[in-house]
């Protein structure tokens, strides 16, 4: 591998991996409450 190949491979897994990293984050600093989800429709 080149070292331009392996340059542009780095930062694909940054990116990749970092925006994995900062959904779970996200989600444990603001989990999803099943409160704010609205009621089902009602089948007749």
């Amino acid at each position: 591998m080149t070292t331009q190949a392996i340059i542009f491979m780095i930062i694909a897994m940054v990116t990749v991996w970092g925006g994995l990293i900062a959904a779970i984050v996200n989600l444990t600093r603001h989990p999803e409450e099943a409160e704010s989800e609205p009621a089902p429709p009602v089948e007749l």
